[in-house]
């Protein structure tokens, strides 16, 4: 019996599964590279139990159609040794295992049985953070994060994590403290980084958006493509606020598409920057046929919701209109079938959404009205953050002024543009939306 570097019990004899372990937790919580270590661990030693379900678990958050199929090895192997595990790798293992069976209600309910009673398991709570976020609970991802902060005062990156619980559920000025707060333990944070972002971008602050991005931009080299990417995506979206085209679309070339262009959320990164610079006027390109050639082959996984209808729209833009039609009938048969939790998101709100993004893709803006209308309100539901899917709101507002409905917009696009008062282009569609009342 060996203590990881949180001090928690595993039931293993090998340093080397401790420093995979350690590796492991300090890597998800960096968002960075050093995964390696704990498929190694998970194969040299199937007995151990705790590195089989963290393999398994790197497998699902790969979130590809195939995760499951490759994550099920690595619990069948050290399910033998569960009959001498500690109790919360047992915990971890079922979680784990509900995870690729589906099953979130269980999912989660034992993550938080983990977080309950060791609150020093961090990466349980990062992972719960994350389920909660793609189903849109905000309130429970702030939650699980205060739970654990009393037993882990000292550790930054907690911060982080409450930065972003506190930024979803709309307290702003606690968020922005909580992401300073993270970045005085370590100038290193990612995510907090990215958390403070959130706020700034929310608040209209442009300005001080770009200096406190480009100003920690140096420590992200260490990032996984994601993190790399998504906070320079969090960047563009200030220069874009600037109404600067050119360093748009510098920033989209080389750091946020092509650094893993297979990775599932690398490819949301450039559909949803690609698709606001052409809600601006910016003129993209040929760039939405290399982003559509390598999300072509997703048309049937259906992991998330918030990430189909990024790869449904990339195939519509890209003008794949027999791909794109295929997705949608896939989706619709998919979310007929999904698991309880998640099927009223998926029939009554992304598939309306769906239908109604992939005929605004082809410029069909009649047919893409009642479509959106009946998803916009509901988005939540689908997960993402509400920064990603405030793109989904402005599509929706661009479908009303192109279809001379802006007495229905004008409301929404006034509070917008008070609400961040330093961004032009919000009074110039406020001014296009009254101009049609």
């Amino acid at each position: 019996m060996l203590t990881d570097g949180q001090g928690l019990a595993v039931a293993t004899d090998r340093p080397e599964n401790i420093a995979a372990i350690n590796a492991f937790v300090t890597t998800a919580l960096a968002y960075g590279t050093d995964y390696q270590p704990i498929i190694e661990a998970a194969e040299a030693d199937p007995g151990c139990v705790m590195a089989g379900a963290l393999a398994a678990s790197l497998m699902m958050w790969m979130e590809a159609g195939q995760s499951p199929s490759l994550a099920r090895p690595y619990l069948d192997r050290c399910r033998p040794a569960l009959a001498v595990a500690e109790a919360r790798e047992t915990l971890w293992f079922q979680a784990t295992e509900a995870w690729v069976a589906g099953d979130m209600a269980t999912a989660l309910a034992i993550l938080e049985q983990i977080t309950e009673r060791w609150p020093r398991d961090l990466f349980a709570m990062k992972l719960a953070q994350y389920h909660y976020f793609n189903l849109g609970w905000s309130d429970k991802m702030l939650a699980v994060c205060q739970k654990i902060l009393p037993a882990n005062e000292e550790n930054g990156y907690l911060y982080g994590c409450l930065a972003f619980g506190l930024e979803q559920t709309h307290d702003p000025r606690a968020a922005e403290a909580a992401g300073r707060r993270a970045v005085e333990i370590n100038r290193a944070d990612p995510w907090a980084h990215h958390a403070v972002a959130h706020v700034m971008e929310t608040q209209g602050r442009i300005g001080e958006g770009v200096a406190w991005m480009e100003g920690l931009s140096d420590t992200w080299a260490e990032c996984n493509s994601f993190m790399l990417g998504h906070n320079w995506w969090h960047t563009a979206l200030f220069h874009l606020d600037f109404g600067d085209a050119r360093r748009v679309r510098q920033i989209h070339d080389e750091f946020v598409w092509g650094l893993d262009k297979t990775y599932s959320q690398d490819q949301a990164n450039a559909a949803s920057l690609l698709w606001r610079m052409e809600l601006r006027g910016i003129d993209v390109g040929a760039r939405w046929t290399d982003l559509a050639d390598h999300v072509q082959g997703r048309t049937r996984e259906h992991v998330q919701p918030f990430l189909d209808l990024h790869y449904l729209y990339t195939l519509a833009r890209a003008g794949r209109n027999a791909q794109a039609d295929k997705m949608l009938a896939s989706m619709t048969a998919h979310a007929a079938t999904a698991p309880d939790l998640v099927r009223p998101a998926w029939v009554e709100v992304a598939v309306p959404a769906a239908r109604g993004l992939a005929a605004h893709a082809r410029g069909d803006y009649q047919g893409a009205y009642a479509d959106l209308a009946a998803a916009t309100p509901r988005l939540q539901e689908i997960g993402g953050s509400h920064a990603q899917r405030d793109l989904f709101v402005q599509t929706w507002l661009d479908t009303l002024l192109r279809t001379n409905r802006g007495g229905e917009a004008a409301a929404l696009l006034e509070s917008r543009a008070k609400a961040r008062p330093n961004v032009p282009h919000g009074f110039d569609l406020l001014e296009r939306a009254q101009a049609q009342t």
